[in-house]
């Protein structure tokens, strides 16, 4: 139980930073999501039993703030869950470049994803352009090491980690 009030302490900081960063980093043009970070750091600490549903719960809070598609992020953080559990097996975690590496890729199947599902479902396309993607998806990339090391640290010795 301890455990789960930790992941829930996690997710309401991850609520606060996601839109504190995404509203100042809005103001210059740049697509900044600490959800899909937090999302990423979680999947690689927890076992899919718990990372899958948060995964979906964090695209689905932000579904309902949003005025797009609803769905669409809970869907695309449902995929990143997925990648980040078949890519766990190939890649050491512990190490920043990989963290990095991975939440950089990720940021930018999730937009493209995210706009492809506006263009097949709505008919419409939402692009900022190419240099917000790039932008965004490098402040996301930076951001990683240092989310994961909080999340390693909350949540280690709980019955819902992998090391347990």
């Amino acid at each position: 139980m301890w455990a789960l009030f930790k992941l829930f302490i996690a997710f309401v900081g991850a609520t606060v930073f996601h839109w504190a960063f995404a509203t100042a980093f809005a103001n210059i043009g740049i697509q900044v999501s600490v959800m899909l970070v937090f999302v990423v750091a979680a999947c690689t600490l927890l076992k899919p039993a718990y990372g899958y549903p948060l995964a979906f719960l964090c695209g689905l809070f932000l579904d309902f703030f949003g005025t797009k598609l609803f769905g669409n992020n809970a869907f695309t953080f449902c995929l990143l869950a997925l990648f980040v559990y078949m890519l766990s097996e190939r890649f050491d975690f512990e190490s920043i470049f990989p963290q990095m590496v991975t939440v950089f890729c990720l940021s930018v199947f999730a937009v493209l994803f995210n706009a492809l599902l506006l263009s097949l479902f709505t008919s419409s396309a939402v692009w900022q352009g190419f240099w917000s993607l790039l932008a965004g998806s490098v402040v996301n990339a930076l951001m990683a090491p240092a989310v994961f090391f909080v999340l390693r640290i909350m949540l280690s010795k709980g019955f819902s980690s992998k090391e347990a």
